[in-house]
């Protein structure tokens, strides 16, 4: 079962982790004059359009969800509402939070937005995926100890690397070296991109290597 879900975790990861690259060569091919720098906001909303499809398309397939016992139409549009409205709320959530960390309030609202959608399509669309619109469970995944599958665990080391990447990639903005990278939000967005990559990696390393240790309550 462990290798199964391992391996299921995988393939998963590595559609996801291909998204990205496919959406950036595809803009490299169909944008004239695109360079990750100069049209750095477009590459973000694609890679969050690529990488949002995807995670939908992989979760509904493998059918990773908190099992529930309503299927009733009436249900499933109330959830998906929910859903959108979640990721709204998640996308203002972290643009406040970029905000209280030293991004400019009006200057450079859409970019500081535009961060606030990759980072909320990395972290918390997964986690609508996975757990629904449901706040206790999401509390009780990010709670010590809280994680009950090894999809559980997966979501915490992901989330946790994005944001620790987005976090890293502030600290060369100040520096005056003058690069073009340095324009807000790139490092940041690529600090998130390159935190979320490294996560897809980490995760299913780190469960394999860690199978006897884990140890995971009944739902």
């Amino acid at each position: 079962m462990w290798d199964h879900e391992i391996r299921a975790m995988v393939s998963a990861h590595a559609i996801t982790a291909s998204s990205v690259l496919v959406a950036t060569v595809a803009l490299a091919i169909l944008v004239p004059g695109f360079s990750l720098y100069g049209t750095h906001l477009l590459w973000i909303y694609s890679v969050s359009g690529a990488v949002a499809a995807v995670t939908v398309a992989i979760f509904w397939l493998l059918g990773i969800s908190l099992p529930t016992r309503k299927h009733t139409l009436g249900y499933k549009l109330s959830r998906l509402i929910r859903s959108c409205l979640y990721f709204f709320l998640s996308c203002l959530f972290f643009h406040t939070l970029l905000v209280l960390y030293g991004a400019p309030l009006i200057d450079s609202a859409l970019e500081t937005f535009s961060l606030a959608v990759l980072l909320s399509s990395l972290t918390t669309l997964r986690c609508l995926c996975m757990l629904g619109p449901n706040v206790q469970a999401w509390i009780r995944v990010f709670s010590r100890h809280g994680a009950m599958s090894v999809w559980d665990t997966c979501l915490q080391i992901t989330v946790a690397l994005t944001g620790l990447g987005t976090w890293f990639g502030a600290f060369a903005m100040p520096l005056d070296w003058n690069r073009p990278w340095q324009v807000w939000p790139i490092s940041c967005s690529l600090g998130a991109m390159s935190g979320f990559l490294s996560g897809l990696v980490v995760a299913p390393t780190y469960i394999h290597f860690h199978r006897k240790q884990l140890t995971y309550k009944c739902k």
